[in-house]
């Protein structure tokens, strides 16, 4: 291995453990960077890291785009790089950012997909749990994700003592950990209760509130799986995840006339244009209305 290709990976490394432990940022995040640096270490081969050229950056992006790499994939890539030379900078292992000025590639819109309300009633009211523990957290599981909007990994950060039940709220910890109290509907306050009660013949050596069938705390496959079979029994739709739930969650509020700016509170956004897209499905919701139901149509 050459010395260019070893200092590389070990400004990957730096880079890497920079946002774990000084910017703490999500699990998530750092995983996602580590895949697309990786890509372009890869690309760069046996050239150093701290002589690239913007030039260098945008033939890998035209070389993405001709594999066929989503212009959305790509823009990530993009952000993840210039968040890469930013810190070579600031650690001055490099001067300059051939990132800063490569503009984002234009893409298509694409609105949150989302359940139907009677596709969740459905869920809700005809589908069946196993009777025993496992039936009761997977059934709080989509419960919670869908009546508070939390994210996945904000589920999986709960613990027993972020439940406030004299006040009937929960107390989440966000991006860039923020905390917000998101309320509870009475009926999800009472599962709750119950699964705590019933949760203490199964874990006692930690506080997660989610946890395994070996009475382990939860992890991420566990929440996908519940989540992806218990969709399954009412919805067609090609995605199944934890996020759908909260696309579903804020797209039913603001149908049923929740206010955009309270809606922007339950799920934690930073500002109220990451909240407006849900907007987009609910004007789609009016058209269709409207063409069923307007006697010149």
């Amino acid at each position: 291995m050459s010395n260019n290709n070893s200092h590389n990976k070990e400004l990957l490394q730096s880079f890497l453990n920079y946002l774990q432990f000084e910017k703490r940022s999500s699990k998530h995040t750092v995983t996602s960077y580590a895949n697309d640096v990786a890509q372009f270490v890869e690309y760069a081969g046996e050239q150093s890291l701290t002589e690239i050229h913007e030039k260098q950056l945008r033939n890998w992006i035209v070389d993405l785009s001709k594999q066929g790499i989503t212009a959305r994939s790509i823009n990530r890539k993009v952000v993840a790089l210039r968040s890469f030379y930013s810190f070579l900078q600031k650690s001055e292992q490099t001067k300059t950012n051939p990132a800063a000025h490569i503009t984002a590639l234009k893409t298509a819109k694409r609105l949150p997909v989302f359940v139907e309300v009677n596709q969740m009633d459905t869920l809700y009211n005809d589908v069946e749990f196993d009777d025993d523990f496992a039936g009761l957290r997977n059934k709080l599981i989509i419960a919670l994700l869908y009546e508070t909007g939390m994210r996945r990994a904000e589920l999986l950060n709960l613990h027993l003592h972020s439940f406030d039940f004299e006040k009937r709220q929960v107390k989440v910890l966000g991006k860039r950990n923020k905390e917000r109290m998101i309320p509870l509907l009475p009926e999800l306050t009472e599962l709750i209760q119950y699964y705590i009660q019933e949760r203490k013949k199964y874990a006692e050596a930690h506080t997660f509130f989610f946890i395994s069938d070996k009475g382990k705390p939860a992890y991420e496959g566990l929440i996908y799986r519940v989540v992806k079979k218990y969709l399954s029994e009412v919805t067609t739709i090609d995605k199944k995840s934890p996020h759908v739930l909260r696309h579903s969650c804020a797209t039913h509020l603001l149908n049923n006339g929740a206010e955009l700016q309270h809606i922007k509170e339950i799920l934690g956004h930073a500002n109220l244009s990451a909240t407006q897209i849900y907007t987009h499905n609910s004007l789609e919701k009016i058209k269709e209305i409207y063409r069923k139901s307007h006697p010149r149509n």
